[in-house]
Formats: structure tokens, C-alpha cells, sequence
């Protein structure tokens, strides 16, 4: 099979020619790197952690070097950052695209060509560098890094090639397959450093460390990092494994596991470079969803002005404003298939720059996902309610907002979306949900208060966002303005995924069937992936 062929050199996107992966072996990377002479490579470990440098940067996709925005514009910000409610682009000539179901199959393609071919190929190499068991502590980083990269691009497009990366009789796996690798890998990783722990061994990764916050640069603080991946992945399958979703909560909580992420002072990131969405936000292109404007204005949410700016209005657009939206919190709705002009551009935009941290994984996060765990019935360690209230505490202290205890008693709800130019693109909201815990609320009523307020508390992230969206239904976003899928996916429904990258049905058809068969459906944004069970199974 021409697997490893295709994308560790071939990228496809559209018919863009890019540059091809990073490079998997280390005399490779000790070429680029003329600085680091060959005496020196067994000093420190430093042989073993320069794949480190790419692997953690292309979690949320920056690999070599600064200033790669335009891919991850076209990778996640208009793939999922909008299809999960964040985001939308004020640029009309994207409007009769993704945006309306019309997808792109170059940026469709992206994630695949990106964080895939790119990162795959260096974790392949930080394992090989790892296997003595002197290094067993760098080999389960990789595993970690590995499955918090590779789920991603799992959730976009569902089966891909993960066990037999890099040999020669490489073969797809289903995702289902995928997934009880993913959990597999995590568990040798907690086990491997909970060891290294317990052993007295020092910690000689902190050096390399981006993904830590400063003060917590430590093999401990992987081994949560390690649960709370876990017990993401666990609720991810919960609806269509529940023993499997049930084990996997249970190994990612136990009192000797090593604990999860909790404070707000524990925020996984990537931290010291530069932030993509921030770089595509200098463009004016990272705005406000009218999802979001729903929710936030509704709620009266405080994070709002740490999420977005406020509208300019006033301006010149070419198009006439039906009302003022001068200093509101305007946002943009899916689908309305304006190609004609920018007239959005006055709306609110994102308040994320070069200089903001990335967020891979926030403490408030996993508090939600506790709290569902708790619903479900996978832990009784702390009630749903306790949970959920928690989280949205840990939301407030991360970004440094007041108002807590009145927001958990609010029963505010969504608001309507009025559109500035075109009434036709006017929704009401699609939920009556509010802040406050429903204790006498259905499971199914529970369950969306803790995934919208989830939503909310994980932005920017949209990557996850738009998984939890599939997977719950929640929170209850708006529809597509215009569809212009020509029926293969439905408005109802909304997108279930991303097409595969096109380029393979002719340079590596094997590869493609292959993949196709294990999807178990039609190779289009209508088709389910695996844990997408179309409806929630307490």
C-alpha cells in the first residue's frame, strides 16, 4: 500500500501543491539543524526530544516554523470552529461554500494533509527514539501527544491509519478500532510514567515542555493530562459502547490513576507560539457565530467581552443596516449564501491574537465531563449537579470573570437572532435552556445544560465543540440558512463529518475503498461516524 507514500509526500488540497511532511528520521532532522552537532545528541536526552518540538505544536496545528495560518484557517476555522457554532468568516465569497454545505474538498482535506501527514510521521520517530526503556517516559509523551493529535483527525473523518503507521503493509483501521487504540496508548502511558513517578525518576522533559503552564512543567501533571484525555474520549463513545465508555471513566478516575485536570491554573495549551487563530483573526476573518450571539447575549454571559469584541456598525458595507449594531454583540448566521459583497464586516469579531495561549484542554472541561459521567451513572464520586455548577466556576476563573453565583441561579435563555440586512436570515432560538441546574429535570434536559454550558466553557475550541455537538445534539444551534448540499446533508441533522482527501481515489484507490468500507457509508458530509449514534443512550 502507497499510504505512507502519499502522506508523508503527497498533499492534496484542492489542486494546491504543498510542501511535503516533516521529515521522519532523525539524521533528517539533525540536517536542519546545523547548530546541533553530533557529539551533543546524547546530552540531556536531546536526541529524544527534538521530534518533541513539531509533535506538541501540531496538536492545534503550528509544526516548524510560525505564520502557517492560512492552513489552519482552512484545517479547522472553516471546517469545524464554524460548523460547531464559534466562528464564521465575513467573507462573501466563502458564504456558498462550507458554509452551505457546498464543502470545499481542499479544505476538507486539510486536517488530513496537515496535522496527519505532518505530525504522524514525527511521533513515528519520537517512538522509534524511545523504545531502550532508559527513555520509557519520552515514549509515553508521544503516545499521549499522539492520541490528543490523532483523535482530531479520527473525529473529522472517522477510520484512518493509526497501529500500522509507517510499515509497509499499512492498513486502515475502523474507528471503533481506532478508538481502543487510542485508550490503549493512554493506559501504557499513565501506567509507564505513574512508574517512572513512583520510581524516583527526575523529570527530563520539563525543558521542551510547551504544553504545561508554568509551575507545573512535571511528569505528574502529564499523567492528568493523560486521565483527562481519556475521560474525554470515554463520554465520546458512551452512546454506542457503554461498557467500553464505563471502563475507561473508571480507569481515568481511580484513586491511584494519578488524577485529572481540575484548576483553573491547569489549562493544557501550546504555549510560546504563536496562536493561528489569532493569526487569521488579523485578516478580519474570525467572527462572531450567530450561535454564539444567541447564547451569550442571552445568558448575559460575563465571558462574553473576554470571547468578542464589539461591533463597529456605522460603516460603509455596500449593503443597507436594518438596525444599529454599534457596540452589540453581532454575529454572523451559517448559510445565508451572501457572495455579492462583505457585508458582515462590521460585526464582532474574535478578541484572540498571535499572542494569546492555545488552549488544548481546560480543567472546567473535564468538570462537564464528570458531570455527564455522573448522569450516566459511569461515577458517584460527585453529583451531575456539583459537577456542572464546578465547571462553570473553573470557566469564570480561567478567564477572569466575576459573577458566579448569580449565573448559576440565572434561567435566562437563548435569544433570537436578528439579522442586520436580510429578515429572511432571522431565527429564534431552538432551546429554552438557561444557567441554572434543572434537579428535577429528564436526564435528556440535564444532559443539554451540561453540554451547552460545556460549549461555551471549551471556547475557542472547535475541534472538540463540534464532536461534543455531534455526539449530544448540543447545545441546540442554528440551522443552516441555505443548503446547498443538494440533499446530501440534511439541515435537520446538520454536517456529520468531512470527505476523506479526494486525491487518493486515483493515487491510492486501495487505500480509499478501504477507508470507505470502514466508514460504513456514502463519502460526504451526511454520513455518521462511529460514536455519532443519532440520539443520546442513558
Amino acid at each position: 500500500m502507497k499510504l505512507l507514500k502519499n502522506i508523508a509526500k503527497t498533499l492534496f488540497i484542492g489542486n494546491l501543491v504543498v510542501l511535503g511532511a516533516c521529515t521522519d528520521n532523525f539524521e533528517s532532522y539533525n540536517a536542519n539543524n546545523n547548530s546541533f552537532p553530533e557529539e551533543l545528541q546524547d546530552i540531556d536526552f536531546m536526541k529524544q526530544k527534538i521530534p518533541f518540538k513539531v509533535i506538541q505544536r501540531g496538536i492545534i496545528y503550528q509544526t516548524n516554523v510560525d505564520g502557517t495560518n492560512w492552513q489552519y484557517q482552512i484545517m479547522q476555522n472553516l471546517v469545524a470552529d464554524m460548523f460547531s457554532g464559534y466562528f464564521h468568516d465575513m467573507v462573501g465569497s466563502f458564504n456558498n461554500q462550507n458554509s452551505a454545505y457546498a464543502l470545499n474538498t481542499g479544505w476538507c482535506a486539510a486536517q488530513w494533509d496537515y496535522t496527519y501527514a505532518q505530525v504522524m510521521p514525527s511521533v513515528l520517530t519520537a517512538e522509534q527514539l524511545t523504545e531502550d526503556d532508559e527513555f520509557a517516559a519520552f515514549n509515553a509523551l508521544a503516545k499521549i501527544i499522539k492520541v490528543a493529535a490523532m483523535h482530531r483527525v479520527s473525529d473529522y473523518y472517522g477510520p484512518i491509519v493509526y497501529s500500522a503507521f509507517g510499515q509497509a503493509t499499512a492498513t486502515s483501521q475502523s474507528q471503533k478500532e481506532v478508538y481502543e487504540c487510542f485508550f490503549s496508548d493512554l493506559d501504557y502511558a499513565v501506567k509507564t510514567l505513574n512508574a517512572h513517578i513512583a520510581a524516583g525518576g527526575g523529570n527530563t522533559f520539563a525543558d521542551v515542555d510547551i504544553m504545561m503552564p508554568e509551575g507545573k512543567k512535571t511528569y505528574a501533571q502529564w499523567v492528568k493530562f493523560a486521565n483527562s484525555l481519556r475521560l474525554r474520549l470515554a463520554m465520546r463513545v458512551s452512546n454506542v459502547d457503554k461498557t467500553l465508555a464505563q471502563t475507561q471513566v473508571t480507569a481515568a478516575l481511580a484513586a491511584n490513576a494519578g488524577g485529572v485536570l481540575e484548576g483553573a491554573d491547569e489549562t493544557v495549551g501550546e504555549y510560546g507560539v504563536a496562536n493561528p487563530l489569532g493569526g487569521v483573526a488579523n485578516w478580519w476573518e474570525v467572527y462572531m457565530n450567530a450561535s454564539m450571539e444567541s447564547f451569550l447575549n442571552g445568558y448575559e454571559d460575563p465571558r462574553m467581552s473576554k470571547y468578542f469584541k464589539t461591533a463597529d456598525g456605522g460603516g460603509d458595507v455596500g449593503v443597507p443596516y436594518l438596525f444599529d449594531i454599534t457596540g452589540t454583540y453581532k454575529g454572523i448566521r451559517q448559510g445565508t449564501n451572501t457572495t455579492n459583497d462583505n457585508r458582515y464586516q462590521m460585526h464582532s469579531w474574535t478578541t484572540v491574537t498571535p499572542s494569546t495561549d492555545i488552549i488544548v484542554m481546560s480543567a472546567a472541561e473535564i468538570w462537564f465531563l464528570r458531570a455527564e459521567a455522573a448522569l450516566r451513572g459511569f461515577d458517584n464520586t460527585y453529583t451531575a449537579q456539583y459537577c456542572y455548577e464546578k465547571g462553570i466556576e473553573t470557566s469564570f476563573n480561567q478567564w477572569g470573570v466575576a459573577g458566579y453565583d448569580t449565573y448559576i441561579q440565572s434561567e435566562k435563555q437563548p435569544r433570537e437572532y436578528l439579522d442586520a440586512f436580510n429578515t429572511k436570515f432571522n431565527a429564534q432560538p431552538r432551546t429554552t435552556v438557561s444557567p441554572k441546574y434543572n434537579v428535577s429535570g429528564t436526564q435528556e434536559q440535564q444532559l443539554e445544560q451540561i453540554i451547552t454550558q460545556k460549549w461555551l466553557a471549551i471556547y475557542p475550541e472547535g475541534c472538540e465543540a463540534w464532536a461534543e455537538q455531534r455526539r449530544t445534539g448540543y447545545p441546540q444551534i442554528f440551522q443552516v440558512a441555505e443548503n446547498l448540499s443538494g440533499g446530501v446533508i440534511s439541515t435537520e441533522d446538520m454536517i456529520r463529518r468531512v470527505p476523506f482527501p479526494q486525491g487518493y481515489k486515483e493515487s491510492d484507490p486501495t487505500l480509499y475503498n478501504t477507508l470507505l468500507n470502514q466508514l460504513g457509508g456514502a463519502d460526504n458530509g451526511g454520513s455518521r461516524l462511529w460514536w455519532d449514534a443519532n440520539g443520546n443512550k442513558f
